[in-house]
């Protein structure tokens, strides 16, 4: 690795940080490439290159893991929604859907007990969203 490719993984781990800590603030592209001292373009290639998916689908996958565990815990849909950083009901019960494969609804009276005896990191993995085809 040149040193270069070091510093730009440096970058982009800040970038990746941020989405981490922030993922319920509003996000953009624009953002996350500043704080990796990146253009918007440039940025979304190398963090594709980098994790093997762009930004705003990690994005979306933190704030999904979070809405998850919130809706095991018993917390409100519209509640859920809010605490993750959408703002569009619809839109999030949308896009939940589409990646968990069931209604935030659905997902939050089924019964989690299992996970409760699992060790977070573990849990975390095993239920990490997974874009699936929705049948209707």
């Amino acid at each position: 690795m040149t040193p270069q490719e070091i510093a730009d993984l440096v970058h982009l781990r800040r970038a990746r940080d941020l989405i981490d800590r922030d993922y319920g603030q509003p996000l953009d592209v624009p953002a996350m490439a500043r704080t990796a001292l990146m253009s918007p373009a440039h940025f979304s290639r190398k963090f594709r290159a980098a994790y093997g998916e762009t930004p705003y689908s990690y994005l979306m996958t933190r704030r999904f893991e979070r809405a998850k565990a919130l809706l095991r815990q018993g917390t409100s849909v519209s509640d859920t929604c809010v605490a993750v950083g959408c703002t569009s009901l619809g839109s999030f019960s949308s896009r939940f859907t589409e990646i968990v494969g069931v209604t935030p609804s659905q997902y939050r009276s089924r019964d989690h007990r299992a996970l409760e005896i699992v060790p977070s990191c573990v849990s975390k993995f095993a239920t990490r969203p997974r874009r699936t085809s929705v049948t209707i």
